[in-house]
């Protein structure tokens, strides 16, 4: 019986921490070597009650019951950022103070040249991250091509399964965290492992990896055990609690995460300081915050970037909520970014600005601000970039 054989019949694949993650202790992250979380928000985000433009006027003509209103002593007013922005109240207590700290920084009209407003189109766009005149390739995503130029380092998706943007060449582990229930492995069983890799000289590692491997179980099953009896579901009320525990893998073993959330389409009803919409910044802004927390020292070497697939209309529609549009607004969080800062391309939001007279237009090319991102976080050289993003040069807003 060869390895494979033998851990396929202990039931190792397919376990919510299973071999792929074993196999990536034995090859983990330097402790010096940066982090990069990439936060994708699936559904497309209403940008424009995240980032307030509240120096527009038209955005208040164009929002007569969504929007947030103009910085004041209100609580519910818009958290000033400059004379031109202004953050949804509802990240108060978590991302403001790290804007304020230099800690964030916000890029608006970002995004792709995909039209289609499709949201599943549109992600597949932005996770291959290739030409869309050109063949495209389903099985090639941008973050694996990246985790190919760390050879140093390695690559997680925290995901049930492995999604296109870490698709490829590069073997990318991919962890449900919010299945995990308990080991399926006994003593015995890692002691048998842990001898076939003896003769090899990985004895130790794989040793090392197995105890860091029920630490996190360990610690998982216990949270679990006090998440008030929702049977290990993480809705985005869940996400605090996730956050947490991709931090826990992240500081120590990964240089390169990623982790998606839903919920971001908001048709009807969308609400604006108050309401559904705010209530989703809310709970993804105390995870983020509880991330950096659980970062510790970490996290003066880690970057975080929250994207999704594209914003939506300026204009309300007639169910008080908003429709697929086209550019977006990034986040970047870290704590050795130059934040505090909105950068990039703009454009004074009027009618006459807007895309095809209903959104955002795209100013900042995703795959140049990321390239950009991505050189400063890495290290990466021209060359390097080019393998991740062909034939897009990098453009470094000086936030790394």
């Amino acid at each position: 019986m060869n390895r494979r054989e033998l851990l396929k019949s202990i039931g190792l694949f397919g376990a919510g921490v299973g071999l792929s993650t074993i196999s990536a202790q034995l090859l983990a992250a330097p402790a010096t070597q940066n982090r990069l979380l990439f936060v994708f928000l699936r559904g497309g985000y209403d940008a424009s009650n995240l980032l307030v433009p509240t120096s527009s006027q038209f955005y208040y003509d164009a929002r007569p019951t969504i929007s947030i209103a103009k910085p004041s002593a209100d609580v519910n007013s818009a958290l000033e950022l400059n004379a031109d922005w202004g953050l949804h109240p509802a990240l108060r207590d978590t991302i403001y103070p790290m804007f304020k700290a230099g800690e964030a920084s916000f890029i608006p009209f970002a995004g792709t040249d995909d039209l289609s407003r499709s949201h599943f189109e549109t992600q597949d766009s932005i996770e291959m991250g290739q030409d869309m005149s050109g063949t495209r390739n389903y099985q090639s995503g941008f973050l694996n091509r990246l985790a190919a130029q760390l050879n140093s380092g390695m690559a997680m998706s925290f995901t049930d399964q492995l999604p296109i943007i870490m698709r490829g060449d590069t073997k990318v582990a991919n962890t449900a965290l919010r299945t995990i229930s308990k080991s399926n492995m006994d003593d015995k069983q890692s002691k048998i492992i842990a001898q076939m890799y003896n003769k090899t000289g990985l004895e130790k590692q794989v040793n090392d990896g197995f105890e860091v491997r029920g630490e996190v179980v360990r610690d998982m099953q216990a949270e679990m055990q006090n998440n008030d009896g929702n049977r290990n579901a993480i809705t985005t009320k869940g996400f605090e609690l996730e956050a947490k525990r991709i931090a826990k893998m992240m500081r120590d073993k990964y240089a390169l995460g990623f982790i998606d959330v839903g919920g971001w389409d908001t048709h009807v009803n969308q609400g604006g300081a108050s309401g559904a919409l705010a209530g989703k910044f809310e709970e993804l802004g105390r995870g983020l915050a509880a991330y950096k927390n659980e970062m510790g020292a970490m996290w003066k070497n880690t970057t975080v970037v929250v994207i999704s697939e594209f914003g939506r209309t300026f204009r309300e529609n007639g169910k008080r909520g908003t429709d697929h549009g086209h550019g977006s607004v990034y986040w970047v969080l870290g704590g050795g970014i130059k934040g505090g800062r909105v950068l990039g391309e703009q454009v004074k939001l009027e009618a006459a600005s807007l895309f095809q007279n209903r959104d955002y237009p795209v100013l900042n090319e995703y795959r140049a601000v990321l390239g950009g991102i991505f050189a400063g976080v890495y290290g990466l050289n021209s060359q390097q970039l080019d393998q991740v993003f062909a034939g897009v040069k990098a453009r470094d807003l000086g936030l790394v």
